[in-house]
């Protein structure tokens, strides 16, 4: 939003419909994404990200401006969205497994150990017509999808939504290192997952 946040907070205490309104209509669409990543279904994400609104209606007098007002409202979200993915039991096992299969990579007897193989280097996609058609953006949806949670959460984040990587791990409750892995390891994920289908 173009307003400042000071300006914003003191029309939110203020009871300003409007600006309630357009911060909501602004951020339910990541805050909504981010629930995702912690809940079951769709539906659990959507009365998570209402619980959130409740919650920064009721704290919002004591919002003591030590971050952006965005990041404090991501961080009740995620808060209310791992309470609910606790609640709901579930459990993701991420393998630990490299996130680039090595084979693709030159071997340690190559003239250029490390670097890609010919027939395996990542593929130059460019912005043809078929990146931006909506079967792809249906690919992209499914290939996010099968990326565990934590992965999920900071690529969209960082890359749908924008968040700068210190917002990602104070909202998420990462160190700047584990943030910077699960960031590699979901892009290479998706690359790999995008190639298989492109190719």
């Amino acid at each position: 939003m173009p307003i400042a946040d000071p300006e914003l907070v003191q029309r939110l205490r203020e009871g300003d419909e409007q600006a309630f309104a357009e911060v909501v209509r602004a951020w339910s669409p990541a805050m909504l994404r981010v629930a995702r990543a912690h809940v079951r279904t769709h539906a659990t994400a959507e009365e998570v990200v209402q619980e959130a609104w409740l919650a920064v209606l009721r704290g919002l007098d004591g919002f003591a401006a030590r971050a952006s007002l965005r990041t404090w409202v991501f961080t009740i979200l995620v808060n209310a969205a791992r309470r609910r993915g606790r609640a709901e039991a579930r459990h993701v096992v991420e393998l630990g497994r490299p996130s680039v299969a090595p084979e693709r990579f030159r071997g340690e007897d190559d003239e250029y150990p490390g670097h890609w193989r010919d027939e395996a280097a990542p593929v130059e996609w460019g912005p043809e017509s078929e990146v931006l058609a909506a079967e792809f953006r249906g690919l992209l949806e499914r290939a996010l999808a099968e990326l565990p949670d934590r992965q999920r959460a900071v690529v969209e984040l960082r890359d749908v939504h924008g968040f700068a990587a210190e917002e990602v791990c104070a909202l998420l409750d990462l160190t700047p290192a584990n943030q910077r892995v699960l960031l590699h390891r979901a892009r290479s994920r998706l690359r790999g997952l995008l190639e298989a289908v492109i190719a």
